[in-house]
């Protein structure tokens, strides 16, 4: 059954189809009008240009394959040839200008693998003469599209030429021309120093200035966009920008800019503004006029409310407006609080809202929200630049701003987020399996030993690190790759060995110490991730770290310092370390035996003691003397440590100091270069005011002998073109000759220069050879030191083998005590135990002995009344009965 889906892959693949064969139909077109430049083949390559104009084949011509790539260099190579027709010139230029306006990826190509800007550079040269042509305005619009945010060099085909005939129809009345040439001009201007030296080098620069500057007074807003972007790029930091961007008139270009950005004539117009404020806001001064602009609130309102149905292009645009904002504190949390501020139940009934039917909300969170949430299929400029500012937004949250104060903003950003890390996450494993199936730790090895010895970077860390921009690209790139390694370590073999051998290598310190002193985060973060994993090696150099991050510390300080004085003067110190031997502790351990012994001795002297006090007396010394014990060989291993320590350092520190000596002779040679350079220089002006002198007294004939011309012109009126002409032709030679003129005194001077380099390097030869031969006897020196230490070392052990002894008898004499102390334990429990049962039975014999009392006295009672009772009875009875009862009671 024929699906939907199949319909389209038929659909697409018959696209495929004719796109291929309409190029290859024009590739046959071009070549037969190479081969024969008739009429009918131009009518024909004509015909098939216009064919594939038809066809939607953008994205196929800027592939890089081969039968594209042969179309387009034919193409361009036909543009460039002035032998080929104008009409064709102008149809094969429409073409690419399809190219150019249909995404930046073909822009780029175009530019850097086909070099169509140096061709229409070409084509504007060849019809400099007539510049209302149509093949000229063309080109104009072409080259504007394509130098647009993108860097030219100036070693490109005619531009100097382009930069002229730009220059020269600004200022020409025609204004079909002037539009075109100010915006190729602004782009060629824009972030590029040789395009920017070049036209400060012209003679009538003073003039184009005074043109750029009438121009802000125009009609249209984008000549007035273009002219303040070109004034802007060049002179922004000189006399004439500080009075044209100056705090009286700042105030005034805020409001123009602001206003074409929200009222502009186009999509164009509105991007060369955010461009030119862009760039304005690189300049701290004009950076600090904007904080202090007063409607500076109802303009970024004004800007906030342009992320609302535009086109993702536009959107991109103000998008990069907004971050650039964020580079400068006050402005970051003004446009965070307007951003984030909390709307409370407000913002989350638009929220559902805007979920519901998508509807244009006026918040400017929710919209920036709502490009943030864009898929990852469609134009990532866009999403990329509203993450990039959320990212710029909460950092300003946590620095300045109260908890809580983006929460709810918070509670619609976060599921947002969440979608969008979903399908990376997915990918993430894939691509790090082919990553790690590409990836070697040999190559991530050779990359970072390559950069490390590399003569950009500074080694020593007793001298700060150097400023040069080879030193720091040098510093981000091994910290990249180590970055990647770290990421790598468990998926690619020995890829984890070599990343902690790399941490623990000495010359990893200039990279981390330039990194933590950056000025960007990224940087900094950086060094910081790999120095928490480098930190708790055993061998990471952290001492010789904190050195370098303290002289590089020291440098910029003094630096400041000598920027402030005149005459700057040259010096650098340096701090010694020191090194304490560790000191031996004999007297403690005699002590401690001298205590043991006298505690021994009192043992014997209070026998008389009670059993519990002495054993309390004995935990206690035993107590004490663990701790000491402990304490003792806690002390004996950190002053092993430090001997170490000391070792190391005083090894670091020759080190150090034959390296302070060699760059201080070094400093003193350039020093004395520096004079001499001087000397020469100071002649050599001399000389030059000599010369400018008969200079001018040459231009002073010559404007006498311009003088009589001018009255021999006025004489001969039928002949004053050809003379202009000829004139003309005069001065171009002149300016060729002097030119040449100039380059041969250049050459020569850079001869000078060459011979006398190659003798100071002789000298350096020497020199390097002197100091091998004086390392070489430090090398010796080394070595016998090396030797006493090793003697020193051996008599260390044997000191440690004594102590080991002694300790082991104390460990003996420690457990013959315990058993001791034991044995004494145990007699006492048994003593304990019979006086308990000695107490026991004397209280149960007491207890009996009061019962036995008790009973003898009733006992007693009993008989004193039986003898009372038998008195009685016998002071009745009888004598003998008598007798009977005395004998009783007796």
């Amino acid at each position: 059954m024929f699906t939907a889906s199949n319909g389209y892959c038929g659909i697409s693949v018959i696209q495929r189809m004719d796109a291929t064969t309409c190029l290859k139909s024009l590739l046959l077109a071009i070549s037969q009008y190479r081969n024969n430049r008739s009429a009918t083949n131009a009518s024909q390559l004509q015909r098939q240009i216009d064919d594939m104009s038809g066809v939607k084949c953008g994205r196929l011509l800027v592939s890089g394959q081969v039968l594209p790539s042969e179309c387009l260099s034919g193409l361009v190579e036909l543009v460039g040839d002035p032998n080929t027709s104008p009409a064709l010139t102008g149809t094969i230029i429409s073409l690419l200008a399809q190219l150019a306006a249909s995404d930046d990826e073909s822009r780029e190509a175009l530019h850097s693998s086909y070099n169509l800007t140096g061709t229409l550079a070409s084509v504007i040269h060849c019809n400099s003469a007539t510049p209302r042509e149509p093949v000229v305005l063309q080109c104009l619009q072409v080259l504007q599209r394509l130098t647009y945010s993108m860097r030219i060099p100036h070693c490109t085909r005619y531009m100097d030429e382009l930069i002229a005939f730009l220059i020269q129809h600004v200022q020409s009345p025609n204004e079909d021309v002037t539009m075109p040439c100010l915006g190729v001009l602004a782009n060629l201007c824009r972030s590029n120093l040789f395009v920017q030296t070049h036209v400060k080098s012209l003679s009538h620069v003073k003039a184009f200035y005074r043109k750029l500057i009438n121009f802000l007074a125009h009609s249209s807003l984008t000549v007035v966009v273009f002219a303040l972007s070109i004034l802007a790029s060049l002179t922004l930091n000189e006399e004439v920008g500080e009075k044209l961007f100056h705090a009286k008139n700042i105030h005034q270009t805020f409001q123009l800019i602001f206003n074409i950005i929200v009222n502009g004539d186009g999509t164009l117009t509105c991007k060369y503004a955010v461009d030119l404020l862009v760039d304005l806001l690189k300049n701290p001064k004009v950076a600090d006029y904007l904080t202090r602009y007063e409607h500076f609130s109802l303009c970024l309102s004004q800007v906030l409310g342009l992320l609302h149905g535009k086109d993702p292009d536009s959107a991109a645009k103000v998008l990069e407006l907004l971050v650039s904002l964020c580079s400068v504190p006050g402005l970051r949390m003004q446009l965070c609080q307007t951003v984030l501020r909390a709307p409370g139940p407000r913002l989350q009934a638009l929220a559902k809202k805007e979920a519901q039917g998508r509807a244009v909300v006026p918040e400017p969170g929710l919209a920036l929200l709502q490009w943030a949430s864009l898929p990852l299929e469609g134009p990532e400029t866009c999403y990329l630049q509203a993450l990039l500012l959320f990212a710029e937004l909460f950092e300003e949250v946590n620095v300045s701003l109260p908890s809580g104060s983006a929460q709810a903003f918070l509670d619609l950003l976060l599921p947002v987020l969440l979608g969008l890390l979903q399908v990376p996450c997915t990918l993430l494993s894939e691509l790090q399996m082919q990553v790690s199936q590409q990836l070697s730790s040999q190559l991530c090895v050779s990359q970072v030993e390559l950069l490390l010895s590399s003569s950009h970077m500074d080694t020593g860390f007793s001298c700060p690190a150097s400023s040069s921009d080879l030193s720091q690209v040098g510093a981000e790139v091994v910290l990249k790759v180590l970055q990647l390694m770290s990421r790598f370590k468990q998926l690619v073999r020995d890829m984890e060995t070599s990343f902690y051998r790399i941490l623990q290598d000495q010359r990893m310190v200039t990279p981390l110490s330039l990194a933590l002193a950056s000025d960007h985060r990224e940087h900094v973060q950086t060094a910081l991730q790999i120095l928490l994993e480098a930190a708790p090696l055993p061998d990471f150099p952290t001492i010789i770290l904190g050195e370098c991050i303290a002289a590089n510390n020291a440098y910029r300080h003094r630096e400041v310092e000598l920027s402030m004085q005149s005459p700057p003067t040259l010096g650098m110190s340096l701090v010694p370390l020191t090194a304490h031997p560790p000191s031996s502790s004999p007297q403690s351990v005699h002590n401690l035996i001298e205590k043991l012994q006298g505690s021994m001795q009192l043992q014997e002297q209070v026998k008389d003691v009670r059993v519990s006090e002495i054993m309390d007396v004995y935990e206690q010394k035993i107590c004490a003397l663990a701790s000491k014990e402990g304490r003792l060989q806690d002390l004996l291993e950190a002053k092993a440590l430090a001997l170490s320590q000391a070792d190391r350092l005083i090894a670091q520190y020759r080190c150090q100091r034959a390296q302070a000596e060699a760059e201080a002779r070094k400093l003193a040679s350039l020093l004395k270069e520096a004079e001499r350079r001087k000397e020469e220089l100071h002649g050599e002006l001399s000389t030059r005011m000599l010369e400018a002198e008969g200079a001018k007294a040459d231009i002073k004939q010559l404007l006498q002998h311009n003088t009589r011309l001018q009255a021999d012109s006025q004489e001969h009126q039928s002949l004053k073109g050809s003379y202009n002409e000829l004139l003309h032709r005069y001065n171009e030679c002149e300016r060729m000759f002097k030119e040449l003129q100039t380059a041969h005194i250049s050459l020569n001077k850079q001869a000078d220069t060459l011979r006398k380099q190659n003798e100071s390097l002789k000298l350096h030869q020497d020199r390097l050879l002197t100091q091998l031969a004086e390392q070489d006897e430090q090398i010796k020196g080394l070595d016998s030191d090396l030797q006493e230490r090793g003697g020193e070392i051996l008599d260390l052990q044997q000191e440690l083998k004594r102590q080991d002894e002694q300790s082991r008898e104390r460990e003996r004499e420690r457990k013959d005590m315990e058993v001791s102390i034991d044995m004494l334990r145990t007699e006492l429990n048994k003593t304990e135990l019979a006086r308990k049962d000695a107490s026991i039975k004397a209280s149960s014999l007491e207890l009996q002995k009061s019962q036995l009392e008790a009973k003898l006295q009733k006992k007693e009672e009993e008989l004193s009344k039986h003898s009372q009772m038998i008195a009685m009875i016998h002071s009745l009875s009888s004598g003998k009965l008598k007798n009977e009862t005395v004998n009783l009671s007796l």
